[in-house]
């Protein structure tokens, strides 16, 4: 039989593993347990029967079969639940990276869509949709007691048209709604840039591009810097990433570890386990690195993140991360559809689950909320700061040389870049921050 086996939160889904697995043969049941199961199954179909030939109004016998199997799995977890043919179609063609919506991963807490984290540059990130949100309606109806499938088929609409969802926030006394207008998402799986001589890399999903994005980020970065021993350090960013496939999780690991286990997974059998472990070959040859992870970081995010903090490969910074420890199999069925069921729980190195926990960060940073700056203000970095030089009148240093000159002004530049970065992004300044200290004592020893 052909499974699917992922590392994904629930709802719109970031991305499936393909394996094979044989069924073995069904051990033998207690007589009377198994009585009692054909009992069930027998009252299960008089209902069927009575609801089909005397319910109110005619009845579409299929959708009555599929809320009653999505209600056998959606009463197991949050997680698990089951996909009609256009569900499962839709959720191969994320895996692929592009898909029609409003780019949020969600998943279901309390009879809500909660959103996991919106990814960058969709519709939903320009909304100033944010981690943690609960979305209540949608077009002004109720998802109340919906399966989360069903709540994201209200969600999805043709590119171009407008929706509107109310959003319940933190903090924020009342509901609100939010107008978006649905797009085509384009998932550009991974983000390489250099601050300084730093590699940071913004990891946004697992799916089939994020490796060999990973890897491509990491070789053009280095070559812009000069070669790797112009680099001070690596920062990868999975803020906000709610997961996808775990091969690519296991890929992405194994890049920066030598050895060791990367994450096992322990379904309800002992048999059912399985170990995956690095091998040999660190991209960045042994470069310090800091990953950076909060609430939105889910599943194949936390896998990462707590492989590098238990091979002490990576010091983690940032907030806890969402706390998703689970894995998902799907199972193909006949008529195309497919069954997403919850199969394993997945551990890191030192043997710890993170279900329902998450990883907690080495260095707790907390993202503080952005300040409007006043028109009539500028902003602090512009503010130059009070010293002998900056006094009118000050003496030159006239034993300095013309590369002492021009290493100045290189030094100001920097704190000025230094400075806005930290008003643009804190938590990123702070890991870029941390792996300057590291530089340092480096080439002090």
């Amino acid at each position: 039989m052909k499974k699917f086996a992922m590392a994904a939160l629930g709802g719109t889904v970031a991305g499936i593993l393909l394996t094979t697995q044989i069924a073995g043969p069904l051990l033998a049941q207690e007589p009377k347990k198994t009585s009692t199961v054909y009992e069930q199954l027998d009252l299960f179909g008089d209902i069927f029967e009575r609801i089909r030939s005397e319910y109110v109004e005619d009845v579409d016998t299929n959708k009555l079969i599929e809320a009653a199997i999505n209600g056998m799995l959606t009463s197991l977890d949050p997680h698990s639940s089951y996909m009609p043919p256009k569900d499962f179609d839709d959720m191969r063609v994320q895996t692929r990276g592009e898909f029609g919506g409003l780019g949020i991963e969600v998943t279901q807490e309390d009879g809500f869509v909660k959103v996991v984290s919106p990814m960058d540059d969709t519709p939903a990130a320009a909304a100033g949709i944010q981690t943690g949100d609960f979305i209540t309606h949608v077009n002004g109806e109720s998802i109340a007691g919906l399966t989360l499938d069903a709540a994201v088929d209200l969600m999805r609409g043709p590119v171009g048209s407008e929706i509107i969802i109310t959003v319940v926030r933190q903090g924020t006394p009342e509901p609100f709604d939010v107008s978006i207008i649905r797009d085509t998402i384009k998932v550009t799986a991974v983000r390489a840039r250099t601050v300084g001589s730093t590699i940071v890399l913004r990891m946004t999903t697992f799916n089939d591009q994020t490796y060999p994005g990973l890897e491509d980020g990491l070789k053009k970065s280095a070559e812009e810097l000069g070669g790797w021993d112009k680099v001070s350090g690596v920062v990868l960013d999975l803020r906000n990433n709610p997961g996808g496939l775990l091969t690519q999780a296991i890929k992405v690991s194994d890049a920066f570890l030598e050895k060791g286990e990367i994450v096992s997974t322990r379904g309800r059998n002992a048999t059912d386990g399985e170990r995956f472990n690095a091998t040999p070959g660190d991209l960045t040859g042994g470069k310090p690195l800091v990953v950076l992870i909060n609430g939105g970081s889910a599943s194949a995010s936390e896998i990462v993140s707590g492989a590098l903090q238990d091979h002490r490969r990576a010091i983690v910074v940032g907030t806890k991360s969402f706390g998703k420890g689970s894995v998902q199999t799907i199972i193909p069925l006949r008529g195309e559809g497919a069954m997403r069921l919850t199969t394993a729980r997945y551990y890191t190195p030192s043997g710890r689950s993170i279900q329902a926990l998450g990883v907690a960060p080495d260095i707790i940073v907390n993202q503080p909320p952005r300040q409007p700056v006043a028109e009539e203000q500028e902003p602090a970095s512009a503010v130059q700061a009070r010293t002998e030089a900056s006094l009118r009148g000050a003496l030159n240093n006239d034993s300095m040389t013309d590369d002492e000159r021009k290493q100045l002004e290189d030094d100001r530049a920097r704190a000025e870049e230094a400075a806005k970065l930290r008003e643009d992004d804190y938590q990123l300044a702070y890991a870029i921050d941390i792996l300057k200290g590291l530089s340092a004592i480096a080439v002090k020893h």
